[in-house]
């Protein structure tokens, strides 16, 4: 098999470090014959805990994908190690959850568009009807599920059903405004993504600008992380910041925010959705 007609799969792990643990998981790829054709690992001298991810086609490979599987199941047991195996160009399917403001829907959807994220963006879901001429425009489904303090529940597993429905893997939340429950939080831990307009993790909760504003901050900054029932203090994936000064009033702030929130917030997708993110206690390791 050419390089030119060869299959890439995405080929990632975690477990407790020890000797021979390298030496191990890439003689799994070597006896198949697997062509690494890129590689990253951090040991964690802290956790004592080995990350790696590696990215190899199968122009050479003796065995098939699923007996390089079963192959790899069996060091994934002696070494105690959870990994995850895919096809490259299978793309995680994504939902977006959206309330009014679209800035960050918009930069999703035309990095989807272009091919600039490595994602299948499946469909939009939003409590207000506000982006649906967007989600149209792009011809993605909108499922409009207004809430109220009373119908959350309710709600919530609508959303849940729609990720069902549409076989989604990741929920992004698009500046979604709804603080999930700490069910949804539990059922999706791992799966959805959070953009907190500041840099966490200072100013956490409600008007984060105003926060900011208040304590003459001279830089302003975004933040993407995993959800957790712990209000804007999951797992952080990417960081973005804009310097400022005394002058620029919280309106301006807003809206200079607007532009490192949609920056952050991709950035973290792309990231998870090359399975480059690996939680690591409070903390990630993105390879």
């Amino acid at each position: 098999m050419t390089e030119s007609h060869s299959q890439r799969y995405i080929l990632s792990f975690q477990c407790p470090d020890r000797i021979g643990v390298v030496a191990r998981s890439t003689g799994v790829l070597l006896d198949a014959c697997a062509f690494i054709v890129e590689v990253s690992n951090y040991s964690d001298p802290v956790t004592d805990t080995f990350h790696l991810r590696c990215v190899f086609d199968d122009r050479q490979m003796t065995k098939s994908i699923d007996e390089f599987r079963a192959d790899f199941e069996a060091f994934a047991e002696e070494f105690k190690a959870s990994y995850q195996l895919r096809c490259e160009s299978e793309l995680p399917r994504v939902l977006v959850a959206v309330s009014k403001y679209d800035h960050c829907l918009s930069v999703l959807l035309n990095k989807w568009r272009s091919g600039a994220l490595p994602a299948h963006i499946v469909g939009v879901v939003s409590n207000h009807p506000d982006c649906q001429s967007m989600a149209d425009w792009y011809g993605l489904p909108y499922y409009h599920l207004p809430i109220t303090p009373e119908t959350k529940p309710q709600q919530e597993a609508q959303m849940l059903g729609v990720m069902e429905e549409l076989n989604a893997d990741l929920l992004v939340l698009a500046r979604y405004m709804q603080i999930l429950s700490n069910d949804m939080c539990e059922k999706l831990e791992g799966r959805a993504i959070n953009i907190h307009h500041s840099f966490l993790p200072g100013f956490k909760g409600a008007k984060p600008y105003h926060q900011a504003y208040d304590r003459g901050v001279k830089v302003i900054g975004a933040t993407a992380h995993y959800v957790t029932s712990d209000l804007d203090e999951g797992p952080i994936i990417s960081q973005e910041v804009r310097p400022i000064d005394h002058e620029v009033t919280v309106e301006q702030m807003i809206h200079l925010g607007h532009d490192i929130e949609a920056t952050a917030l991709s950035q973290a997708v792309r990231l998870h959705c090359e399975e480059r993110v690996q939680l690591n206690g409070h903390r990630t390791v993105i390879l």
